[in-house]
């Protein structure tokens, strides 16, 4: 809803029929917001929105035991829709008008409880950083035009604008062909490499098998090696890919673009910064492909890097849209991801394991109340 529309005014019988998978509302004070298509995306789980519906939610935003970010916050101003009225027979508008008053009050004095977080940005971007409705008719960009060309003239405020994400689909080109070219759909992945992953890894086992690969080490000593060593090649690749994984998601994924450099901005957005601007957008899926040693060796490590590729967008896909099952690794890993999405962007790069994340100290610290 667009800030200077006049909002809806709900009666709290009206806001607790909404308490479905279909129709979820909730409330945050008199705010009312229409969750329904947020519930598979909450990395929480469906379940602990739904048991809340057309409920106030303030405590559970606040924490313990999670202490909603800003970007959270922002993000469920999209939802809005109305305000709530528990007073049918009192003048509407009159009672409307102190609501919002008392509404406001309160996000100033839970904005005040989040000072204990250090701003990292620079001061030019702490106006545009502020946790307040999303109005996409007056952001930074044109949303109605394609954005690959308007990002780079964000300059300084890219960085903070980029990481204020936001609940819709993104066009990066003007032409069809191109813009067609930068989205798949999730299976694709699987359904071409998966294939190739199978065909190599049969062709290096059958191949160790004839017994005539030898690892030299010296001129004048060589180590034979046997198929039973290819799971272990392929474990190596596998191993050495969530390196990689984690290496590209944090020096190249989240390098932070020079603002005077629209080139530099406009690849970053291209690579990995349209991902976090609109972190539920799924149609967009990116490919990268690493292979090390010699021949059939090399060919036996690269397949198991291969696998891992395909493991890790798989799981990145789940992190998104899935539901796991509370507690379960999956369940954490989700969690986890959101955080870096929404709070701690310069952290918690580990997306298949946070592995990488402990000897690169970059480990997305527990919340402590």
């Amino acid at each position: 809803m667009s800030p200077s529309t006049s909002p809806r005014v709900f009666m709290e019988r009206e806001v607790a029929r909404h308490c479905t998978k279909d129709s979820c509302w909730v409330l945050l004070g008199t705010r009312v917001y229409d969750v329904t298509s947020f519930l598979r995306m909450h990395p929480g789980g469906e379940a602990l929105i739904l048991r809340r519906s057309g409920k106030d939610v303030s405590r559970e935003m606040e924490g313990p035991p999670h202490r909603h970010s800003e970007n959270a916050r922002r993000w469920m101003e999209q939802y809005y829709i109305g305000e709530l009225d528990r007073d049918s027979g009192t003048d509407k508008a009159q009672t409307l008008k102190e609501r919002r008053k008392a509404s406001e009050q309160t996000e100033e004095k839970m904005a005040e409880k989040m000072t204990d977080k250090k701003v990292k940005e620079e001061d030019v971007n702490a106006a545009y950083n502020r946790c307040s409705p999303v109005d996409l008719d007056k952001d930074l960009v044109d949303w109605r035009k394609p954005l690959a060309w308007q990002v780079g003239h964000l300059r300084e405020k890219y960085d903070a604008w980029v990481h204020q994400p936001v609940d819709r689909p993104i066009r990066l080109f003007g032409n069809p062909f191109l813009e067609a070219s930068t989205k798949t759909s999730w299976y694709w992945v699987p359904v071409v490499w998966l294939p190739v992953v199978f065909y190599f890894s049969w062709h290096c086992y059958t191949t160790l098998a004839k017994g005539t690969t030898r690892l030299e080490l010296t001129s004048d000593f060589s180590i034979p090696i046997h198929e039973h060593i290819f799971p272990l090649l392929f474990l190596l690749g596998w191993f050495l890919w969530s390196l990689i994984e984690y290496c590209i998601h944090r020096f190249v994924f989240h390098m932070k673009p020079p603002a005077h450099n629209y080139y530099l901005i406009t690849l970053h957005f291209l690579l990995h910064g349209q991902h976090h601007k609109s972190p539920f957008d799924g149609s967009r899926l990116y490919l990268f492909l690493c292979s090390t040693l010699p021949v059939i060796l090399g060919t036996s490590v690269f397949v198991g890097g291969l696998c891992g590729y395909v493991v890790y967008d798989m799981i990145h896909y789940y992190l998104h849209y899935g539901s796991p099952k509370r507690g379960s690794y999956m369940y954490n890993l989700k969690a986890y991801h959101v955080k870096h999405h929404f709070e701690h962007q310069r952290a918690g790069f580990g997306i298949t394991t946070k592995f990488w994340d402990h000897p690169f100290n970059t480990v997305i610290p527990d919340e402590k109340f």
